[in-house]
């Protein structure tokens, strides 16, 4: 059975692991929208639908610029992107013992709304900063997945304090200040599920606490497969037969499943 090492060495390794990715995602927090269907690859491009079809959003991300400071004044760079770097630190099995700094290196995906949407995607937060309890192997969505209890400590640092996949005190506290959720009881446990190919994360569920039930649910359709530019454009197909009318077809299939199927 994996132990909490490679439970945080999964954490770490989502940027590797996959090119493409389709999902459904039911976000169960307070005041989240409907659940949703996505075609995501990266570096750069997702497609968010309603899981009946309707168009939400289309996303190009820009690359992540940075400044470097010099004797001269300094200039702008583009992050590299994973691929585009020397490969991670990784142990025996595979999974990555050390990344190269967030610094060097831009790892987010596309995003959709809020930075919990990265996290889910690159849950690398979970990889330091949490007490972890004993890991269980199981299934999500028919497919291999570790599980574990976790509770976050003061070195706890989510990708943003706002929308974090784990409830935490010291950063709320940092976010939105001491008298931010005056007589919460935060939780001590978090069950957190991480897809063993990807290292996404599939499940979090807060288990007691004033957010008792809070968390999300992702479920894979497909990894890997081919998502042609077509994909990504905002208009609809007109009528004929070629690859974007191909494409389409496909897509109706693919709406005609329910999530977690």
């Amino acid at each position: 059975m994996p132990d909490a090492d490679a439970f945080r060495a999964l954490a770490r390794s989502s940027p590797w692991r996959w090119s493409t990715l389709r999902f459904t995602l039911h976000d169960r927090r307070e005041r989240a929208g409907g659940p949703v269907r996505a075609w995501l690859r990266r570096p750069d491009v997702v497609r968010v639908e309603t899981l009946d079809g309707q168009l939400l959003q289309v996303v190009r991300e820009s690359p992540r610029r940075v400044t470097v400071l010099s004797s001269d004044g300094g200039y702008e760079t583009e992050l590299p992107r994973p691929g585009n770097v020397p490969e991670p630190e990784l142990r025996p099995d595979g999974l990555v013992a050390r990344r190269p700094g967030e610094s060097d290196v831009s790892y987010d995906a596309p995003m959709y709304q809020d930075y919990r949407w990265v996290a889910m995607l690159d849950p690398v937060e979970l990889a330091d900063g949490v007490v972890v309890g004993t890991v269980t192997g199981g299934q999500h969505a028919g497919r291999p997945a570790w599980e574990a209890v976790v509770r976050t400590t003061p070195g706890y640092e989510p990708r943003c304090g706002c929308c974090s996949l784990l409830r935490s005190r010291e950063i709320d506290v940092l976010e939105w200040g001491a008298d931010a959720f005056a007589g919460a009881t935060y939780p001590t446990r978090q069950a957190v599920r991480l897809d063993v190919a990807t290292g996404v994360c599939v499940w979090t569920e807060v288990l007691d606490g004033t957010w008792a039930g809070n968390g999300h649910d992702l479920c894979i359709e497909a990894v890997d497969e081919p998502m042609a530019d077509a994909l990504f454009g905002e208009s609809r197909p007109r009528r004929g037969v070629g690859p974007v009318q191909r494409l389409a077809a496909s897509l109706r299939a693919v709406r005609r499943t329910g999530p977690c199927q």
